[in-house]
């Protein structure tokens, strides 16, 4: 299963990062799509990024409570406590630290990396 990574703010103004698990429960839509769904979040739209190989955002808050979806390609963000989580296909990043020292976002490796920008709303 792919990853889930919350980053945040600690208390000290600190970024940290740990890995959630998604409240998962069955479900049957009505069109009879079925298995396990986390709950429905409000959202404000979706966008589609690249950034090529070797791209460097340097320390940096989340301009807003947002999920960052991996797509292709990889990407390491690095926090304030010295934590450095590797991202790839289908791994979720809830960036949540939008005060303080913020996050570095690095992609590595040879390939662009190709990703969705979801803003929350709620």
């Amino acid at each position: 299963m792919p990853k889930i990574w919350r980053v945040y703010s600690g208390s000290d103004g600190t970024s940290r990062i740990a890995e959630v698990e998604l409240a998962m429960k069955p479900f049957v839509d009505v069109e009879g799509a079925h298995g396990e769904s986390a709950p429905t979040q409000p959202a404000s739209g979706i966008t589609f990024r690249v950034s090529a190989p070797g791209y460097v955002l340097d320390w940096h808050c989340a301009p807003r409570r947002q999920y960052s979806i991996s797509l292709s390609g990889q990407a390491e963000i690095e926090v304030g406590d010295g934590t450095i989580a590797r991202v790839g296909p289908g791994d979720v990043v809830l960036a949540e630290d939008l005060t303080g020292q913020g996050h570095i976002t690095r992609v590595i490796g040879d390939t662009p990396r190709f990703y969705a920008i979801v803003p929350l709303t709620g």
